[in-house]
């Protein structure tokens, strides 16, 4: 059972910079597809980022395009979202999940999700 865990949400202002984490365990595929969502109240689940766990490749939405990337420590099991260039509308419960190899913008294409952390970007 895949297992996954958020952390670093929190209160910045725009322009700030933010990383949040999200450590996995359980996984026992080599290659797999490490997912970041972000959800805001009324408004459907969307897609922010993606990482081929050990292969590199990395996706992201137009939306954060340039400010905003996801890494992987493998050591730790961990993903990182590292977040730039901060806006108020960034600001929402941030999901990571655990998808195969073939996931990547659809939430439904995920098998495993964390518990989600809020950050919140104030002007």
């Amino acid at each position: 059972q895949v297992q996954l865990v958020e952390s670093g949400g929190g209160s910045v202002q725009t322009g700030d910079s933010l990383r949040i984490s999200c450590a996995a365990s359980g996984r026992t595929d080599s290659v797999y597809v490490m997912g970041w969502f972000r959800q805001t109240p009324g408004k459907e689940r969307e897609f922010v980022a993606a990482s081929t766990w050990n292969v590199g490749g990395t996706y992201y939405a137009n939306s954060v395009k340039g400010r905003f990337t996801v890494s992987e420590d493998n050591t730790t099991n961990t993903v990182y979202l590292q977040m730039n260039s901060l806006k108020p509308e960034d600001t929402a419960v941030y999901y990571c999940a655990d998808g195969g190899i073939r996931a990547r913008a659809d939430p439904n294409e995920y098998d495993y999700w964390g518990q989600g952390t809020q950050v919140t970007v104030s002007s």
